[in-house]
């Protein structure tokens, strides 16, 4: 029976008993047994020296320091003779039948079985951070309130607007003196801030700089009862606050005392709004370009033009309908004007927040924070409108 089924394929470099140079001279075939009794079939399977075999590196590895050594068990103990192409390979005795040797060896390094497809994540859905269905509830029971007051009796909105500037001096007296342990006297800048708004409306500018000037030497004075220590922080936040909150809300009732005054604070009051809407919705529907990263993380470019054309839409027609002797292209600089200013406002805010380390000024308002957070916008877009409203139609 011949064997030479059993062995390992023909490998380049190797040359058998048929094909090697010795067949055609006539000379011995190297690693060929002796013609003879003594030697059988099995007696040079164990006598013969071991052909080098190539093999593949098990389940992948790197083999490189084995390569050239034959594999226990492989084809590389059989019988050395070269496999004919015509001739099927016959099963060893201690291997399967179904599997031969060779296809046993391929079959140890299967191929990497690719990673099966993983399902895509879901879409990020956008939120808007707060509460929106408290947020609408408060504002719209805030602009009743407003409206209510602004067009049955202005003295009545006029006192509204002292109480929301002693809230709003609360609130950020409070603030300093947690997180910077800042103790801005709340006592004088509370008296000193009604009374700057009442000034105001009564006495026009040059109330309202009177007041201020008493405002901040009261702070001045109340601090004095105190140990020194922090005086000078203490007294500057407090002047801060001063002018910051109930000072520039003044202007507020200033724009009252003119013949069509309600209408002059409705359309700040809207135009301010519009601006804030028209940022938000155009800046979560479309923004992608931060407006100011280490700021308001949340502001985009794109909200800022939302706002400024939401502005301006609504400017031209506030000063074409609502303001006596307006025109709609002065409705359109004034909403330019409010959105540039309403922004600043709110990035001032946020500046001040930032530097504490808090997200609202308050928890007063469920939905929008504190009085501080509602104010921030309307507070330095004040006096811009004023002068632009008395510059185009004066202050009568």
């Amino acid at each position: 029976m011949d064997d030479t089924s059993w062995g390992a394929p023909r490998q380049a470099g190797f040359w058998g008993p048929a094909d090697g140079p010795s067949a055609h001279q006539g000379g011995p075939v190297p690693g060929a047994a002796p013609a003879g009794a003594a030697y059988d079939a099995h007696d040079a399977q164990r006598t013969r020296p071991m052909p080098v075999v190539p093999d593949a590196p098990a389940h992948g590895g790197n083999q490189d320091d084995d390569r050239g050594a034959a594999q226990p068990g492989g084809a590389s103990f059989r019988d050395d003779t070269p496999q004919q192409p015509d001739q099927a390979p016959q099963p060893w005795p201690h291997d399967t039948p179904q599997t031969p040797s060779f296809h046993r060896t391929a079959s140890q390094n299967p191929e990497p079985m690719p990673d099966a497809p993983q399902p895509a994540p879901a879409p990020h859905k956008k939120n808007a951070g707060r509460d929106l269905g408290a947020a609408i509830g408060v504002g719209l029971g805030l602009g009743v309130v407003i409206v209510v007051s602004l067009f049955v009796v202005k003295a009545v909105f006029v006192g509204v607007v002292a109480i929301a500037v002693v809230v709003g001096l609360w609130e950020l007296t409070s603030r300093l003196q947690e997180r910077k342990g800042i103790k801005a006297p709340l006592v004088p800048l509370a008296v000193g801030g009604a009374a700057m708004v009442v000034a105001g409306y009564v006495r026009g500018a040059e109330g309202a700089w009177v007041a201020m000037a008493l405002t901040a030497l009261a702070v001045l004075v109340w601090r004095m009862t105190e140990p020194p220590e922090g005086y000078l922080k203490d007294v500057t936040a407090g002047v801060f606050a001063a002018f910051y909150v109930p000072f520039l809300a003044t202007f507020v009732a200033m724009m009252l005392t003119a013949d069509d005054g309600p209408r002059r604070v409705l359309t700040f009051l809207l135009l301010t709004v519009v601006s804030d809407t028209g940022a938000y919705a155009v800046g979560w529907r479309f923004g992608r370009h931060k407006l100011a990263p280490r700021i308001s993380p949340g502001k985009t470019r794109e909200g800022l033009f939302g706002a400024v054309a939401f502005a301006m839409v609504a400017g031209a027609l506030c000063m074409q309908f609502l303001i006596d002797d307006g025109a709609w292209w002065q409705g359109l600089l004034l909403g330019l004007a409010v959105a540039a200013t309403a922004t600043l406002g709110d990035l001032g805010e946020s500046m001040i927040k930032r530097d504490l380390g808090i997200k609202d000024m308050g928890t007063l308002l469920p939905g929008h924070g504190g009085i501080m957070d509602r104010l921030d916008s309307l507070l330095p877009t004040a006096p811009v409108a004023w002068l632009l409203l008395v510059l185009f139609v004066g202050s009568a």
